[in-house]
């Protein structure tokens, strides 16, 4: 079985650099798919409050027949719950549903500037609650630009932990990837393979060839070197396994060059922008 490194946070905790995402998977599929994660061996899963499926997560770990301590869990806030109050009640019932006292780690999921008032700052001072009396033995950001990290500099004592945002080749988003290197503050990749659609890449096609590997492999491992955390998502057993196969092979440096030179700035970004972005689900 390969090993998955750990990598340090900035409070003193670590957490596995290969992590299984559960993002879109029907809560009624997510225990069996947790569960095949984990009996390939992931340690660490990622979930948020607007997944709807944290109590199936808790039930995967369960079927797997791991105790809770084995696994890394991560979930987020949802964004309808940014007030101070509400951010307490929906991490209580993130508790609840993870059947656990603790979580490993806890993100505010999107910054929302343009919705309550601007104000995300009193939301993270209420997650350094959390982390204070040990609930969330880690807490981070997603989605934060450099502006919204600032900001919570100068309103707070504590620097996220983490900050996961969308990275893959068409969106290398080095800007925020800077500004978290300099700041301590570890990236996570969301979206890590831009939801399949850099597969088709000959750049990537052409590196994986030689190596025997696939490129989704290639792209996962150039997400491992650069040092980010990374948890592709699948519900098919194979590709879990294959995205898992990723600490038996090295990229050169011409290969991870060209693949960041694969980059197309703001235009490829796929998902939304933190800046605009203003969901809240019903």
């Amino acid at each position: 079985m390969s090993s998955v490194p750990s990598i340090a946070l900035n409070d003193g905790n670590t957490i596995p650099q290969l992590g299984f995402g559960v993002f879109q998977i029907k809560p009624a599929a997510t225990a069996a798919a947790v569960r095949s994660a984990l009996e390939v061996g992931y340690r660490h899963i990622d979930t948020a409050e607007m997944y709807g499926n944290e109590k199936e997560v808790a039930q995967g770990i369960r079927d797997a027949g791991l105790d809770r301590g084995e696994v890394f869990i991560t979930s987020k806030l949802n964004n309808g719950f940014h007030r101070p109050d509400d951010a307490r009640r929906a991490f209580d019932a993130t508790l609840t549903a993870l059947g656990s006292d603790y979580v490993d780690l806890f993100l505010i999921h999107w910054p929302l500037p343009t919705l309550y008032g601007g104000d995300f700052v009193s939301t993270w001072n209420t997650l350094e609650e959390f982390a204070a009396d040990g609930r969330a033995r880690s807490i981070g950001v997603s989605n934060f630009q450099p502006d919204h990290l600032d900001r919570l500099a100068e309103g707070s004592k504590t620097v996220p932990a983490v900050n996961q945002i969308e990275v893959h080749p068409y969106f290398g988003n080095e800007q925020v990837r800077a500004y978290d290197h300099a700041h301590g503050i570890v990236t996570e990749a969301w979206a890590p393979i831009a939801q399949g659609k850099v597969l088709d890449d000959e750049v990537l096609a052409k590196i994986a060839k030689p190596l025997g590997k696939t490129p989704a492999q290639v792209v996962l491992r150039w997400h491992i070197q650069r040092g980010d955390i990374v948890f592709p998502k699948s519900v098919t057993l194979e590709r879990v396994k294959a995205n898992f196969e990723i600490f038996d092979f090295t990229l050169s440096a011409d290969d991870m060059n060209a693949i960041s030179g694969l980059d197309r700035g703001e235009d490829g970004r796929n998902g939304p922008n933190p800046d605009k972005f203003d969901y809240i689900p019903n």
